[in-house]
Formats: structure tokens, C-alpha cells, sequence
């Protein structure tokens, strides 16, 4: 599920090119996710290697916020977390 949301959030990536002649790219629905690179395939590798440090920020500090992608849903689900807590 993880890598279906990865390659969905790549798929929404906005690219531009830049007057200094990097590429910078985002991904629009998910803020504050940004890269740059000197040719479009740098740029591109370092919005997704972005792209996974920012899921793993978030798990890691708890924030349970992740936009929703093509139908694909990554936010923890209440259920499954009370099943599983140690009583």
C-alpha cells in the first residue's frame, strides 16, 4: 500500500523549470513537499527520496494527517489500533 501511495504522490509531481536552469518540482497536494535538481530526472529522484523522508517525519512524530491519493488511504485506522494494544 505504502508503494502504491509513493507512486501515486509521483504521479500528481508538478515540475517547472527555473530561470537559473534547475528543475524544482512538487507535489501540490501534499505541503510543504518540495525538491530541486539540475536536470529533470535529478529533480525528480530527489522529490521521491523527498517523498519518503516526509512520510517517515510524519509517522515519526505522530501526525496522522496524510492526504488521501487516488483512493489509496495510509492514515492509521482507529480499529486496527485499539485491536492491537496491549491490554
Amino acid at each position: 500500500m505504502l508503494i502504491d501511495y509513493i507512486r501515486e504522490a509521483m504521479r500528481l509531481a508538478h515540475y517547472e523549470l527555473m530561470e537559473n536552469g534547475r528543475f524544482f518540482a512538487t507535489i501540490p497536494v501534499l505541503k510543504g513537499l518540495w525538491a530541486e535538481g539540475l536536470t529533470l530526472e535529478a529533480c525528480r529522484e530527489e522529490l521521491h527520496s523527498t517523498l519518503e523522508d516526509w512520510i517517515m517525519l510524519k509517522v515519526r512524530f505522530g501526525d496522522k494527517d496524510f492526504p488521501e491519493l487516488g483512493g489509496i488511504d495510509i492514515n492509521p485506522k482507529p480499529e486496527y489500533a485499539e485491536a492491537n494494544q496491549p491490554h
